[in-house]
């Protein structure tokens, strides 16, 4: 069996941290209840789909489908995972943030510390943006 650690480390480097903490709190919780589940019988089939029902006007329905059709997703995946991405959102918001006094003071000397550029975002912001890239080509 592939280890909790092992997926961390080929997953987490690409995702936010609310996602890296949502996956790790997910893969723990399935890792230690299956550690429990005895092997003689198997366990009893859960269900797994719960249907959700709303009543949405049509303009609203309309969007849901363009954005679902650009995202080359149905209108259910499309709507449940906007849904989910939100709900974490919002429970990432209440979870309190708790860290040692010196952890926060080692926070608080990061954030008053002096700015270092970085260089990529300097070139990023010294380019011309497209429109004035056309109205330079144009001679307006």
């Amino acid at each position: 069996m592939v280890g909790a650690d092992s997926i961390r480390v080929a997953i987490w480097p690409e995702w936010d941290l609310c996602s890296r903490l949502v996956l790790y709190c997910n893969m723990r919780y399935n890792l230690l209840s299956l550690a429990g589940r005895s092997s003689a019988m198997p366990p009893i089939a859960e269900r797994k789909d719960h249907p959700l029902s709303m009543r949405l006007p049509e303009t609203d329905i309309a969007i849901i489908d363009r954005a679902a059709t650009l995202r080359g997703r149905s209108r259910t995946d499309f709507v449940r995972e906007a849904a989910v991405r939100a709900a974490e959102d919002v429970l990432m918001e209440a979870v309190p943030i708790r860290m040692s006094p010196e952890g926060f003071d080692a926070f608080i000397e990061a954030l008053s510390g002096p700015a270092t550029a970085v260089p990529e975002m300097v070139e990023l912001l010294r380019r011309p943006s497209p429109w004035e890239q056309n109205e330079t080509k144009t001679g307006e």
